[in-house]
């Protein structure tokens, strides 16, 4: 890898090299790395789709794997495909992201489209951190499109941590789980868009079995004249317990639109869904411009304590 490439893996997934454990580092469309371990197999698809096949086998515990994809050929476009299969009580982390570095000196679109499947079993625990970056000259495009299913079984326990950095000027991002009896999803969503980007969340959750439970968070700023859409679906189909939560900071000439949506077919689900739109409170900037901090300075870090 070039000092680019390196510099895009440290952004998006904290990586200052070749991972430990179970990886597969992905380079405009070609594998740049792979490794599988005794308990953790990666395999490319064999069904025409391009992307990989990820078994973890029942009982793993304390291992990660790492699945970053970058993207430094000027107007690269892909669609990649990854499915996950947790085994029972297994307890992993997944590190995956997408970085862009677009300078192709003319109006070129680099795009990456991931639609990760994830199938957790019986009792298993799973930690997801997703990462997407983008940088470029300001001649072209950095578009993601990333969809994540998520399929928990009885007892199954998934944990998202999904952000956008900067420099994506369209995602549309979906994301869909069903829920079976004692399952449990927790989702943290953070985004900042800029400029004229323009960001679309959606997030559909089916609450099927008994005593499962979702939280869905999300956490954006929108400034200059960039738009963001946020749409959450919660569908109690059981006792459950369900909570969704939009909290956004606009400045600017931005626009944020949050639609929440709750529907309860079960006597005792339990769904609560929040909203907050907002500019920054001027009794905030005065506070941190009394410790001396620029206008700008007071806002940026209002911004990075809220997206923290």
């Amino acid at each position: 890898m070039d000092a680019i490439e390196r510099d895009l893996l440290l952004k998006i997934a904290d990586l200052h090299g070749v991972p430990e454990g179970a990886y597969n580092i992905r380079e405009n469309g070609q594998a740049a790395g792979r490794n599988s371990t005794a308990n953790i197999e990666i395999v490319s698809k064999t069904d025409g789709k391009s992307g990989i096949d990820i078994f973890i086998k029942p009982g793993t515990k304390n291992e990660s794997v790492h699945i970053p994809v970058i993207l430094s050929k000027a107007g690269w476009q892909e669609m990649v495909y990854n499915d996950f299969y947790i085994g029972e009580d297994a307890d992993v982390v997944i590190v995956a992201g997408c970085g862009i570095h677009n300078c192709g000196g003319m109006d070129l679109t680099s795009r990456h489209d991931g639609i990760h499947t994830f199938y957790v079993g019986k009792n298993a625990r799973v930690k997801y951190v997703e990462k997407h970056y983008g940088e470029g000259d300001g001649n072209g495009e950095n578009v993601m499109n990333p969809t994540t299913v998520a399929h928990l079984a009885e007892g199954a326990y998934m944990e998202m941590e999904t952000t956008q950095i900067k420099g994506i000027d369209s995602t549309n991002r979906v994301t869909k789980a069903d829920l079976k009896e004692g399952a449990n999803l927790v989702i943290r969503e953070k985004i900042y868009t800029h400029g004229k980007q323009r960001a679309d969340t959606d997030f559909t959750v089916d609450m099927n079995g008994a005593g499962c439970s979702a939280d869905v968070i999300s956490r954006s700023v929108a400034a200059g004249e960039s738009r963001q859409h946020f749409v959450s679906t919660m569908n109690g189909n059981a006792p459950c317990h369900g909570h969704t939560e939009c909290d956004a900071i606009i400045m600017e000439g931005a626009s944020v639109t949050a639609a929440p949506c709750l529907s309860a077919n079960d006597i005792d689900a339990e769904l609560i869904h929040e909203a907050a739109i907002g500019k920054i409170a001027g009794e905030q900037l005065v506070k941190l411009m009394t410790l001396g901090l620029t206008e700008k300075e007071a806002e940026e870090q209002i911004i990075k304590g809220f997206l923290h």
